[in-house]
C-alpha cells in the first residue's frame, strides 16, 4: 500500500510540519528520560496500529542502546519484570492517555499519583505533551498510510527550529 499523500510537502506542509517538529524537539530536550520517550513512543504507536511510528521507534530507540528484550516486552509490560516504576507510571499514562474513547475517566488518579510520584513539573508537563504528540503523529501517518519497515535510524536527521 503506497502512502496516499506527502504532509510536507508543499507550503503549507512545511509549516505545519516544522512547528509540529519543534514542539517534538523540545520534549526530546527535555529532562523526560530518553528512554522513557522512546518507550512511551512505541507503547502509543502499538496501541494506535501505525507501523510507521512502531518501525521508527523501535529503531530508534535501539540505536540509542535500548535492549531489544526491553523493546520486545514494551507491549506486555505489565506483565514483565524489566520496567522501573517510573517507566510504569508513563507507560501506563501513554495507555490510558491514548485510549481516551475507551475510558470513560480518560486519565485515573491513580496513574496520575504514580507519575506525580516519579517526575517533577517539568517532566510530567513533557510526558504530557508527548502522549498528545505521538497519538497525533499515530494519526496523521495512518490517515495518509505511511507505512513501517523502511525507516532507518537517524533518517530524518536533527529536527531544527
Amino acid at each position: 500500500m503506497a502512502p496516499r499523500h506527502d504532509l510536507v510537502n508543499g507550503e503549507l506542509g512545511s509549516r505545519l510540519g516544522k512547528r509540529f517538529g519543534n514542539v517534538s524537539l523540545a520534549i526530546m530536550q527535555s529532562a523526560l528520560p530518553r528512554a522513557t520517550q522512546e518507550l512511551v513512543m512505541l507503547r502509543a504507536s502499538q496501541i494506535n496500529g501505525c507501523g510507521f511510528c512502531v518501525d521508527l521507534h523501535t529503531k530508534e530507540a535501539g540505536a540509542a542502546g535500548e535492549s531489544e528484550l526491553r523493546l520486545h516486552l514494551v507491549a506486555a509490560w505489565r506483565h514483565s519484570t524489566v520496567f522501573t516504576e517510573a517507566e510504569r507510571a508513563a507507560l501506563a499514562l501513554a495507555e490510558e492517555g491514548t485510549r481516551l474513547a475507551d475510558a470513560h475517566q480518560g486519565v485515573s488518579d491513580e496513574t496520575w499519583e504514580q507519575v506525580r510520584k516519579h517526575y517533577d513539573d517539568d517532566q510530567t508537563t513533557a510526558l504530557v505533551y508527548l502522549v498528545a504528540m505521538i497519538n497525533a503523529a499515530n494519526r496523521l501517518s495512518v490517515i495518509v498510510h505511511n507505512q513501517g519497515g523502511s525507516y532507518e535510524p537517524g533518517m530524518f536527521g536533527e529536527l531544527s527550529d
